[in-house]
Protein backbone atom coordinates (compact mmCIF):
# COMPACT_ATOMS: atom_id res chain seq x y z
CA UNK A 1 0.00 0.00 0.00
CA UNK A 2 1.28 3.15 -1.00
CA UNK A 3 0.85 6.66 1.14
CA UNK A 4 0.43 9.43 -0.22
CA UNK A 5 2.78 11.77 2.55
CA UNK A 6 2.19 15.41 0.38
CA UNK A 7 -1.12 15.85 2.90
CA UNK A 8 0.72 15.13 6.23
CA UNK A 9 3.37 17.14 5.07
CA UNK A 10 1.42 19.88 4.62
CA UNK A 11 -0.36 19.55 7.74
CA UNK A 12 3.00 19.57 9.86
CA UNK A 13 4.49 22.57 7.99
CA UNK A 14 1.24 24.10 8.53
CA UNK A 15 0.87 23.36 12.28
CA UNK A 16 4.76 24.93 12.56
CA UNK A 17 3.77 27.83 11.38
CA UNK A 18 4.30 30.95 13.85
CA UNK A 19 0.91 31.94 15.43
CA UNK A 20 -0.12 35.13 16.67
CA UNK A 21 2.75 35.44 19.27
CA UNK A 22 5.45 35.95 16.20
CA UNK A 23 3.65 39.20 15.01
CA UNK A 24 4.85 40.65 18.55
CA UNK A 25 8.11 40.18 17.52
CA UNK A 26 10.22 43.50 15.44
CA UNK A 27 12.36 41.82 13.10
CA UNK A 28 12.65 44.69 10.49
CA UNK A 29 11.65 48.39 10.34
CA UNK A 30 9.04 47.67 7.49
CA UNK A 31 5.15 48.17 8.30
CA UNK A 32 3.39 45.00 9.22
CA UNK A 33 1.87 43.26 5.79
CA UNK A 34 -1.84 43.40 8.06
CA UNK A 35 -3.76 46.10 10.26
CA UNK A 36 -7.30 45.91 10.51
CA UNK A 37 -7.80 49.71 10.32
CA UNK A 38 -11.48 48.85 12.38
CA UNK A 39 -9.34 47.26 15.35
CA UNK A 40 -6.80 49.78 15.39
CA UNK A 41 -8.96 52.50 15.48
CA UNK A 42 -9.87 53.77 19.47
CA UNK A 43 -8.09 55.63 22.09
CA UNK A 44 -4.13 55.10 22.53
CA UNK A 45 -2.04 56.15 25.20
CA UNK A 46 1.60 57.33 24.57
CA UNK A 47 3.73 54.69 26.47
CA UNK A 48 7.19 55.86 25.36
CA UNK A 49 8.80 58.10 22.39
CA UNK A 50 11.96 59.58 20.87
CA UNK A 51 11.33 63.18 21.13
CA UNK A 52 9.55 65.00 18.59
CA UNK A 53 9.59 68.88 18.19
CA UNK A 54 5.65 68.39 17.77
CA UNK A 55 5.53 67.22 21.47
CA UNK A 56 8.22 69.41 22.79
CA UNK A 57 5.40 70.90 25.04
CA UNK A 58 4.00 67.70 26.07
CA UNK A 59 4.88 66.64 29.81
CA UNK A 60 2.44 63.76 30.38
CA UNK A 61 -0.65 61.89 29.48
CA UNK A 62 -0.10 61.75 25.98
CA UNK A 63 -2.93 60.09 24.26
CA UNK A 64 -4.08 59.71 20.44
CA UNK A 65 -7.53 59.01 19.04
CA UNK A 66 -8.10 57.78 15.72
CA UNK A 67 -11.36 57.34 14.08
CA UNK A 68 -12.56 56.02 10.52
CA UNK A 69 -13.88 58.62 8.18
CA UNK A 70 -16.52 57.40 5.94
CA UNK A 71 -13.73 58.16 2.76
CA UNK A 72 -11.53 55.46 4.33
CA UNK A 73 -9.17 58.29 5.86
CA UNK A 74 -8.76 58.76 9.90
CA UNK A 75 -9.02 61.44 11.57
CA UNK A 76 -5.90 61.68 13.87
CA UNK A 77 -6.76 63.64 17.96
CA UNK A 78 -3.78 63.80 19.41
CA UNK A 79 -3.45 65.31 22.93
CA UNK A 80 -1.44 66.06 25.84
CA UNK A 81 -0.66 68.09 29.12
CA UNK A 82 1.87 70.68 29.22
CA UNK A 83 3.82 71.71 31.92
CA UNK A 84 1.61 74.49 32.59
CA UNK A 85 -1.18 71.81 33.67
CA UNK A 86 -2.90 72.49 29.89
CA UNK A 87 -4.55 69.92 27.58
CA UNK A 88 -3.37 70.72 24.13
CA UNK A 89 -4.67 68.87 21.22
CA UNK A 90 -3.62 68.72 17.58
CA UNK A 91 -6.55 67.36 15.04
CA UNK A 92 -5.07 65.92 11.94
CA UNK A 93 -5.26 63.25 9.06
CA UNK A 94 -4.07 59.63 8.33
CA UNK A 95 -4.46 58.42 5.37
CA UNK A 96 -3.74 54.42 4.15
CA UNK A 97 -0.82 53.86 1.57
CA UNK A 98 -2.36 52.22 -1.13
CA UNK A 99 -0.72 48.15 -1.49
CA UNK A 100 1.00 48.66 2.12
CA UNK A 101 -2.22 48.14 4.95
CA UNK A 102 0.65 49.00 8.19
CA UNK A 103 1.54 51.78 6.07
CA UNK A 104 -0.23 55.50 6.76
CA UNK A 105 1.00 59.13 6.13
CA UNK A 106 -0.04 61.55 8.50
CA UNK A 107 -0.56 65.49 8.60
CA UNK A 108 -1.27 67.98 10.74
CA UNK A 109 -1.02 70.78 8.54
CA UNK A 110 -4.11 73.23 6.99
CA UNK A 111 -5.96 71.00 5.03
CA UNK A 112 -5.58 73.97 2.18
CA UNK A 113 -1.93 72.90 2.10
CA UNK A 114 -1.88 69.37 1.95
CA UNK A 115 -1.37 68.88 -1.37
CA UNK A 116 2.57 70.15 -0.90
CA UNK A 117 4.21 66.58 -0.18
CA UNK A 118 6.13 68.00 2.74
CA UNK A 119 2.67 68.73 4.96
CA UNK A 120 2.51 64.43 5.23
CA UNK A 121 5.14 62.30 6.76
CA UNK A 122 5.27 58.78 7.30
CA UNK A 123 3.52 56.30 9.85
CA UNK A 124 4.35 53.05 10.01
CA UNK A 125 2.90 50.16 12.19
CA UNK A 126 5.49 48.36 12.99
CA UNK A 127 4.33 45.78 15.49
CA UNK A 128 0.71 45.16 16.99
CA UNK A 129 -0.68 43.00 19.09
CA UNK A 130 -2.81 40.37 17.95
CA UNK A 131 -5.52 41.63 20.15
CA UNK A 132 -5.01 45.22 19.22
CA UNK A 133 -3.71 46.11 22.73
CA UNK A 134 -0.50 47.60 21.46
CA UNK A 135 1.40 48.79 18.83
CA UNK A 136 4.82 50.58 17.65
CA UNK A 137 5.11 52.70 15.21
CA UNK A 138 8.23 54.24 13.37
CA UNK A 139 9.44 55.81 10.54
CA UNK A 140 11.95 54.84 7.71
CA UNK A 141 14.59 57.12 8.76
CA UNK A 142 14.66 55.84 12.47
CA UNK A 143 13.94 59.84 13.62
CA UNK A 144 10.66 58.95 15.24
CA UNK A 145 9.10 56.25 17.37
CA UNK A 146 6.27 55.69 19.61
CA UNK A 147 4.88 53.06 21.57
CA UNK A 148 1.35 52.89 22.12
CA UNK A 149 -0.82 50.33 24.34
CA UNK A 150 -4.50 50.92 25.28
CA UNK A 151 -4.22 51.23 28.55
CA UNK A 152 -1.79 54.45 30.33
CA UNK A 153 0.46 51.66 31.65
CA UNK A 154 2.31 48.17 29.88
CA UNK A 155 3.94 45.60 31.37
CA UNK A 156 7.85 46.23 31.79
CA UNK A 157 8.95 42.87 30.58
CA UNK A 158 6.58 43.57 27.24
CA UNK A 159 8.04 47.46 27.03
CA UNK A 160 11.66 45.96 27.52
CA UNK A 161 11.25 43.58 24.93
CA UNK A 162 9.63 46.20 22.53
CA UNK A 163 12.80 48.36 23.55
CA UNK A 164 15.59 45.83 22.92
CA UNK A 165 13.86 44.58 19.25
CA UNK A 166 14.10 48.35 18.24
CA UNK A 167 17.51 48.92 19.32
CA UNK A 168 18.36 45.74 17.81
CA UNK A 169 16.80 47.66 14.35
CA UNK A 170 19.01 50.60 14.77
CA UNK A 171 16.33 53.06 16.80
CA UNK A 172 18.09 55.60 18.99
CA UNK A 173 16.18 53.78 22.44
CA UNK A 174 18.72 55.64 24.45
CA UNK A 175 16.55 58.38 24.02
CA UNK A 176 13.17 57.06 24.77
CA UNK A 177 10.99 59.47 26.92
CA UNK A 178 8.84 56.69 29.03
CA UNK A 179 5.10 59.19 29.34
CA UNK A 180 3.74 59.63 33.11
CA UNK A 181 0.07 59.47 32.81
CA UNK A 182 -1.99 61.08 35.42
CA UNK A 183 -5.52 60.96 34.21
CA UNK A 184 -6.35 57.49 34.06
CA UNK A 185 -8.22 55.55 31.48
CA UNK A 186 -11.37 57.09 30.06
Amino acid sequence: MRLNLLPAVLLCSLLSLPGPAASQEITRNMPVPVLDLGRYAGQWYQVAHLPFFFQRKCVSDTTARYTLQEDGNIEVLNACTTAKGKRMEALGVAEPVPGNPGSLRVTFAPKWTTWLPMTWAPYWVLAVDPDYQWAVVGGPDRDHLWILAREPEMDAQLYARLVEQLGALGYPVDELVREAHTLGSP
